[in-house]
């Protein structure tokens, strides 16, 4: 894992919860990581990790992911029990 992702990774499991994180960073993480990114109606998107899933909307039109969105990446994160 590269330094940027090791550093968007810790942002995610932060809390609390940080704004202003850049929803690509957290798709190129998930990447990184092995995972997975879906193209699907208009902004949806849906990540796959380890045999999870965890289906979004890209942020617009922003690109940080909202808190909200953060949090569940976070849970995604903590289920399949991936730190920096």
């Amino acid at each position: 894992m590269k330094a940027k992702h090791r550093k968007t990774l810790e942002a995610i499991l932060a809390k609390p919860t940080q704004g202003g994180i850049v929803f690509r960073d957290i798709e190129a993480l998930v990447i990184a990581l092995g995972g997975q990114i879906f193209e699907r109606e208009g902004s949806r998107v849906r990540v796959e990790l380890k045999g999870e899933q965890w289906r979004c909307h890209r942020p617009h039109p922003g690109k940080e992911a909202r808190k909200y969105q953060v949090e569940e990446a976070r849970e995604l994160f903590e289920r399949l029990g991936i730190h920096p």
